[in-house]
């Protein structure tokens, strides 16, 4: 899935879930010794033969040395009920922690100190949009949906508690006579809200403006938010950068639409910053990682190419999860024929039916995340349950929730909505977080509203089914056309030589603005009057140049307003230039060249200042000493590479002598990234900028300040690696930590220890095209990474490569649990097994499935963890 939010937000931890088992699971894991047995309980069969009810027919699933899948049926439905169950198989304990997450349950699972989350997202309403997503889908979706609740819940009736996970283990200690309930079709639907708001654009931006607002000038804000740079960036549809934007203006604000706010409706810095916080702390089910996470996919025609026949790369960014977000497989049909439609192999999510990156029989695909503005934030005028609009008192829609608590007396909670969408600010979460009593005062008081184009319901799980069914590009785009929430940019390439583009989604016009500040709620004149045309989204076929690149920049100069937030192009800008570099040449690609491209470490934010840092004078002995090493650097962030340590440094100082120690508002820190990366090289063109001055550290001027920048950054570096700069190096200060989403977290160790795998030393960092982001606020650890890469050749998919962040299983101290880490971290790719002869070739277990609740002497789910 396209990956990427693109712009800068706050570190988005999981908080922890599990901080009253800390006393009891360390006794549990170090005392009593619950034990290897306990662990290996949970480990599947992946040999044999066992009979499952609900099958049409035998199927088998063949997986290779990484233990990835093959799954091979004669109906669709036996191959999504076999998908359901090999998943339920190898990551239950993951399908059934974010099923609880996306319906508002964590605390059933963790007790008190999950109900605020739960009471957020029980607001937005996932998983009631996923019951209508349900209903609004076609016959064969939704029997797809279904097959693969069947055999989830086929594995669930073979094995419970520790022989479906070691985790249960650990949760009966504090949460006795737990027991996971039957798979559904809408708990699959509701991973996609999560997905959605997981890369949900611009919100953290707007919040961020209106919050910068209350305290600095217009034109600081602006400086502060830097656009995106047309004639220097490339846009995906015309490659080089364009003169200038031809026709991307939004509305502009009428009078009505900043009407005064009427008496106690302008929310507060701190009502803001509190409605950030509440952000920030939600799970991320796509990893950590926030909004400066993105991806790179490209496709090269084979004009350009060795074997005359398209390739294509992708390497979508997430937070480091644990196990990884992706999961492989293969869903072949003995005979592609109308009861059994596919041939597709690729990405897959656990909990989700079907591949959502990769290739079939004729066609090849990836994606980045378009990053549309797809959320607006109202001010409300709210009195007890009504709200105000064009001076008239309107109903609130009022829903009643009640969060079970593990533990517990269950907490109620009334969610209220304006016509827009729900209210996610007020007095009500204080209550569930025990600072605050509600109020029955019916006194007008401000709130805020959010629209999101996720909570209407969309079709966005036909277009999983249409595109691995696709054969042609007409087929293709009318797939991608009902993948509306989250928008993507999709690449595309196919046997027949042809590549291409197409970025769907549902993105709102808005009447008035451009939705990068809020608006106020109390004028009609102010919200969306409908979507853009999918006719009218960024889309290209067959380019004269040859290739096409996306890195979650601008898609096109051209065409409607979608966003004024885009990444800001340094990735997609290196892309381009190796990609064109190598087509100037005359050499033609070949997969190793791709790969070479994602493992590119250049960093532009160093080469923006080493002309600025080689005319600095007068500077003492570290300071010179730090210059010289930037000066002379390559600019490449290689793990071994002593410069790119120092680097790192001397940007996350630089970074807190400009704006930290209060110059900006609580909240709106640098988090480092593509946007921060703009707001100082726009500085850095301006000398004269106020920002430059820094009374409490004492500089006037802006070669003071990087002066200051280059000598603090000295001593900082010679304390955490060593007096002697040679034995420096940027691996050991950006380490990642693949971390298990539910246990990985809980702020003891040894539990940590079991979970969690890493340190490992990386290279890269944000806004490089290997992308192992960081945040300065946090340190230099590693938060987003490349979750996979994959190399796809048209002309024989046999060639075609592909890399997992950690491994298959989901089961601690399963061989496949973090397997794949170690030819990641180095940029190896695995070979792809897809035809049948590779795929018999590859094979190195066999798991056979017979329709039936028994075979003949055989005891059904025979192994381990019955």
């Amino acid at each position: 899935m396209g990956t990427d939010a693109p712009r800068t937000t706050g570190h988005r931890a999981l908080r922890s879930l599990v901080v009253v088992l800390a006393g009891l699971l360390a006794i549990a894991v170090l005392v009593v010794g619950v034990g290897w047995w306990s662990v290996q309980r949970a480990f599947p069969d992946y040999t044999g033969r066992v009979a499952v009810a609900g099958l049409d027919d035998t199927v088998t699933v063949a997986r290779d040395a990484s233990g990835i899948p093959t799954i091979t049926a004669t109906t669709d439905h036996d191959l999504f009920f076999t998908q359901g169950y090999v998943h339920a198989q190898d990551r239950f304990w993951e399908m059934d922690f974010r099923r609880h997450v996306t319906a508002g349950r964590l605390a059933e699972l963790f007790g008190a100190g999950q109900v605020e989350t739960d009471a957020f997202i029980r607001t937005l309403g996932w998983r009631q949009v996923a019951q209508a997503e349900y209903e609004l889908l076609d016959e064969s979706s939704r029997a797809g949906l279904d097959a693969y609740a069947e055999g989830v819940n086929a594995y669930l009736g073979e094995r419970t508690g520790a022989g479906l996970s070691f985790e249960y283990t650990l949760l009966g200690i504090t949460n006795p006579g737990y027991d996971p309930e039957p798979w559904s079709a809408v708990d699959s639907l509701a991973w996609l809200k999560a997905m959605a708001w997981d890369l949900r654009s611009n919100l953290d931006d707007e919040l961020d403006r209106a919050v910068l607002a209350t305290a600095l000038p217009p034109e600081e804000v602006a400086r502060l938010h830097p656009g995106y740079d047309y004639q220097r960036m490339p846009t995906v549809t015309g490659g080089a950068p364009a003169a200038a934007p031809a026709a991307l203006d939004a509305v502009p604000l009428g009078a009505d639409a900043t009407t005064a706010a009427p008496e106690g409706a302008a929310p507060t810095a701190d009502d803001l910053a509190a409605i950030a916080a509440r952000l920030d702390s939600l799970p991320q089910l796509l990893g950590e990682g926030g909004g400066e996470i993105g991806s790179n996919a490209w496709v090269i025609s084979g004009a350009h190419t060795v074997t005359g026949e398209p390739m294509l790369a992708n390497d979508p960014h997430l937070g480091a999860a644990m196990p990884s977000v992706w999961y492989q497989v293969g869903l072949k049909c003995d005979d592609l024929d109308a009861d059994c439609r596919y041939d597709v192999s690729g990405y897959s999510f656990a909990g989700l039916p079907g591949v959502i990156i990769g290739h079939n029989e004729r066609i090849a695909w990836g994606m980045t995340n378009l990053g549309p503005d797809v959320m607006d934030l109202y001010y409300e005028h709210v009195r007890g349950d009504e709200y105000e609009l064009d001076g008239a008192w309107v109903p609130l829609t009022i829903r009643e929730e009640t969060i079970e608590v593990a533990g517990g007396e269950p907490v109620s909670l009334r969610v209220r909505s304006t016509g827009r969408g729900p209210i996610i600010s007020g007095e009500e979460y204080a209550t569930i977080a025990g600072t605050a009593e509600a109020s029955s005062d019916p006194a007008a008081r401000n709130a805020v509203s959010l629209q999101w184009t996720a909570l209407t319901p969309g079709r966005t799980a036909a277009a999983i089914f249409a595109v691995n069914r696709a054969r042609d590009w007409d087929d293709f785009r009318a797939g991608v056309a009902l993948f509306e929430v989250p928008a993507q940019n999709l690449v595309y390439a196919d046997v027949d030589g042809n590549i291409g583009y197409q970025a769907p989604g549902t993105v709102p016009v808005r009447k008035q603005g451009d939705g990068t500040v809020p608006l106020p709620g109390w004028t009609s004149a102010n919200g969306w009057t409908g979507t853009v045309p999918f006719e009218q989204l960024p889309s290209t076929f067959n380019p004269e140049r040859g290739y096409l690149a996306t890195a979650n920049g601008a898609p096109s100069a051209d065409g409607p307003m979608l966003t004024k937030d885009w990444d800001l192009g340094y990735r997609a800008a290196r892309i381009e230039a190796r990609i064109a570099a190598q087509i100037a040449e005359g050499r033609n690609f070949v997969l190793d060249d791709l790969a070479s491209i994602q493992d590119d470490t250049l960093d532009q934010n160093a080469l923006a200042f080493q002309p600025v840092l080689a005319e600095l004078g007068g500077l003492g002995e570290d300071a010179t000493a730090g210059r010289e090493l930037l000066v002379d650097w390559d600019a490449h962030a290689d793990a071994d590479d002593p410069a790119a340590a120092y680097f790192a440094v001397f940007w996350r100082t630089l970074l807190d002598d400009l704006f930290g120690g209060g110059r900006l508002p609580a909240g709106t820190e640098p988090h480092g990234g593509d946007r921060w990366i703009g707001v100082v090289g726009g500085l850095l063109a301006d000398p004269a900028a106020s920002w430059w001055t820094n009374e409490t550290i004492g500089v006037a001027s802006r070669d003071e300040m990087l002066a200051h920048a280059l000598d603090t950054a000295w001593d900082e570096a010679s304390g955490l690696l060593g007096d002697d700069p040679a034995g420096w190096s940027w691996g050991r200060l950006h380490t990642l930590t693949t971390t298990n989403a539910s246990f990985g977290s809980s702020g003891l160790a040894p539990l940590e220890a079991l979970f969690n795998r890493g340190p490992f030393e990386l290279d890269g960092g944000s806004s490089i095209v290997d992308a192992s982001g960081w945040d300065v606020q946090e340190g230099y650890e590693a938060t987003w990474v490349p979750s996979m890469r994959m190399l796809v050749d048209v002309g024989d998919f046999d060639r075609s490569r592909w890399i997992d962040l950690t491994g298959t299983s989901g089961h601690v101290f399963h061989p496949h649990y973090g397997d794949q880490t170690a030819d990641w971290r180095d940029g190896v790719t695995r070979p792809w097994p897809f035809s049948d002869e590779d795929v018999v070739s590859a094979t190195r277990q066999t798991l056979v499935l017979l329709p039936g609740a028994t075979l003949a002497g055989d005891d059904p789910g025979t192994g381990a963890g019955k």
